[in-house]
């Protein structure tokens, strides 16, 4: 008997279906020699600390870190997972043959063999199904081309080091912290402080940003302008930063005339856009519909399972050689219900450029298209992320957008100006978007100037004021997660994040949900804006490898060398178990350093006087002194002490007042958090504005 194993119970049936397998069984379908059966997911997990031992089941700094000899499987705690995994099992024990048809990539991978281990059915014959999409002749293909299994053991050994160490980094560091820092009031409220090895950097990008917008201070600026026959003429030189200055320009100018001294016009083509990965339709039905990425993802996932579209979860926008064949066909479908949009382009001539067709730029999938065929009826955001889809694939195949640019020069007593207007002399592609067309706008019309031409004009200043950085939207932590290699100063690991980012396409969407979740994070209208919670955490943190995305890019260049087979896993593990082990060590040590902690200033051993605490090395002219009073409170030693021990900045102190604590931010504000308590209850006080620290 031969069993296929599918990701999910639809997928399974979709197989079932093609392959004319129709005995519906409890858990499968069998027919001809074979039973078609199927997961929910992640049917299989890590075993957790407290399973290995009993003790580990309480947290404490004596058993960190914990790292076991040997992984230990079990199942999920889901309805039903018990009673399908034994009939996987029981059919997995019968087959001569078993066929992993889940998702085609690190994850799906993992799933499957994970399964195959609890099963203890790793020894049986398996073959791999590769599929891009669900309709009826990609799965009839995929199955004519069966791999062996074993093909696909690099890929498997990357799967099973990425959920290894993220659990070894993730478990050790959330109680390490939690039981560190986790005690906030006088009694037992305990805060829970998860760590991750993506959550956290993205995390710590919202915290700065929004310290950024906290500390920024809007500067008054001027601009010099003109009108000359009702046109905006811009000065040409730099804004000023003094009204004075830009007083005198506006008096060099206003007695005289104004003469046109250039005319120029180029010609500009906008090309056609590219298909869409997942991110990049995730960031675009945010930034159009405001849909948060979680439900633009599982929007897409229900069009994918209706065969609507291929497959959703991938890092690509190119589409293989071997699909030029097939585009034509599904334009042709989708011309039966998209006419006036199909009717424009020549289906036996389409311009299949370098941005369209790319085999060295597709990765496990090829780019998200429709698969021509008729919709059905939609759920909820299903329609817009078709509709967006579908166009884009449309538009990839229209001609080039043309507009002409004219620029107009001037000058006013030796003084430059100049304007610009932009007209469409063909639109193209863009026909397809008229909202865009309609925001992106065309510029002022210029009327027929001539050069030499000179009359008066009305010179006039313009007050503007320098602008704060904008707090991340979900489209812009998604861009700023895809390109998140940018932060990092090493080239050989910027590389590494150069295409991927932190995350992949498939959780990015699950990580700002999980922020959201835990209540680091919170939305304000398409704001996404860091909580007293989550700037706490980031502050508590001192290892910066925990927040910064090189972690991320050290991990990704690794596990493509493991997936490549040019690195062994037990070597990519044994760096992860060194980094956890010293990463503990060093955090411990760093609050022992003496009993009151080293000076902010100049690192020597802070003293008690008799009315504040100060630096030792203050006859070398160490001017630090910090007074125990705040607020009209007076800080114990003990809250003291916490303080200066961690004494680099972000750190906090803790009050045993109302679960409150107060923290000095990435910038030096010192701000006054409150906090909920490890069972969820509401602080009972409200977080006060930041103000700057006392020099």
């Amino acid at each position: 008997m031969k069993v296929i194993l599918a990701e999910k119970p639809s997928v399974a049936r979709d197989i079932a279906k093609v392959l004319n397998i129709q005995r519906t069984r409890n858990g499968y379908i069998e027919g001809r020699g074979c039973a078609v059966t199927w997961a929910f997911g992640h049917l299989v997990s890590l075993q957790e600390p407290g399973e290995y031992r009993l003790d580990l089941k309480r947290w404490s700094l004596d058993t960190l870190p914990f790292i076991p000899d040997e992984f230990k499987l079990k199942l999920i705690r889901n309805r039903g997972a018990r009673e399908q995994f034994q009939v996987i099992r029981q059919l997995c024990e019968k087959a001569e043959e078993i066929v992993c048809a889940t998702d085609a990539g690190r994850e799906g991978e993992l799933i499957f063999r994970y399964i195959l281990a609890l099963s203890k059915c790793e020894e049986k014959t398996i073959k791999r199904l590769w599929l891009n999409s669900l309709t009826p002749e990609a799965i009839l293909t995929a199955f004519k081309n069966l791999k062996d299994g074993h093909d696909y053991d690099p890929l498997y050994a990357a799967a099973r080091c990425r959920s290894e160490s993220d659990w070894i980094v993730g478990l050790n560091s959330t109680r390490y912290y939690t039981v560190r820092h986790g005690r906030i009031g006088a009694g037992n409220d305990r805060v829970l402080w998860t760590i991750g090895r993506v959550q956290t950097p993205v995390l710590a990008m919202i915290v700065e940003r929004d310290d950024s917008i906290l500390q920024f201070r809007p500067q008054p600026f001027w601009e010099l302008a003109t009108r000359y026959r009702e046109i905006l003429f811009k000065y040409t030189g730099k804004r000023f930063e003094k009204e004075e200055n830009a007083e005198k320009l506006l008096a060099k100018v206003s007695d005289h005339n104004f003469e046109i001294t250039d005319i120029s016009s180029t010609r500009k083509k906008e090309q056609t856009p590219q298909l869409f990965d997942l991110t990049t339709l995730q960031r675009e039905l945010n930034k159009l519909h405001g849909i948060s990425a979680a439900d633009t993802l599982a929007a897409a996932q229900g069009l994918y399972e209706a065969k609507l579209i291929t497959y959703p979860r991938t890092d690509s926008r190119y589409l293989s050689e071997d699909m030029k064949s097939r585009i034509p066909t599904i334009l042709k479908q989708l011309k039966n219900f998209l006419p006036e949009q199909i009717e424009k382009l020549d289906l036996t001539k389409l311009p299949f450029s370098k941005r369209i067709i790319n085999n060295q730029k597709v990765t496990d999938h090829h780019a998200i298209i429709p698969t021509g065929q008729p919709p059905r009826k939609f759920g909820s955001n299903e329609q817009l992320v078709y509709n967006g889809i579908t166009t884009q694939f449309i538009a990839a195949f229209y001609t080039v957008c043309l507009k002409d640019i004219t620029t107009v020069k001037g000058v006013s007593n030796e003084i430059a100006f100049q304007a610009k207007g932009t007209v469409t002399i063909a639109p193209g592609w863009t026909v397809l978007f008229p909202k865009k067309q309609k925001s992106s706008g065309e510029g002022q019309s210029l009327p027929t100037f001539t050069k030499g031409e000179i009359g008066s004009h009305h010179p006039f200043l313009r007050e503007g004021k320098t602008s704060p950085p904008k707090h991340f939207s979900e489209n812009s932590l998604l861009g700023a997660m895809e390109a998140a290699g940018k932060f990092i100063e090493d080239d050989e690991l910027r590389e590494a994040l150069k295409e991927g980012g932190i995350g992949t396409p498939a959780t990015r969407a699950a990580i700002i949900e999980t922020l959201l979740r835990r209540s680091y994070i919170r939305r304000v209208k398409k704001q996404l804006r860091c909580t007293d919670m989550g700037r706490c955490l980031i502050a508590l943190i001192r290892d910066p490898l925990l927040k910064s995305p090189e972690m991320t890019g050290k991990w990704e260049k690794r596990l493509k060398q493991i997936e490549h087979g040019t690195l062994s896993p037990d070597e990519f593990i044994n760096g992860i178990k060194h980094y956890i082990s010293k990463m503990i060590h060093d955090s411990s040590t760093q609050l022992e350093i003496s009993r009151w902690g080293n000076c902010p200033l100049c690192g020597k051993e802070v003293i008690r006087g008799n009315k504040a605490y100060g630096c030792s090395g203050w006859k070398e002219g160490c001017s630090f002194v910090m007074k125990p009073e705040f607020r009209g409170k007076t800080l114990s030693p003990r809250q003291i002490q916490v303080l200066l021990q961690q004494h680099i900045l972000p750190h906090p102190i803790r009050i045993n007042e109302n679960l409150r604590i107060l923290i000095l931010s990435t910038h030096g504000f010192l701000m006054d958090l409150d906090l909920p308590s490890a069972d969820g209850q509401k602080p009972v006080t409200k977080s006060s504005s930041p103000e700057p620290l006392p020099k």
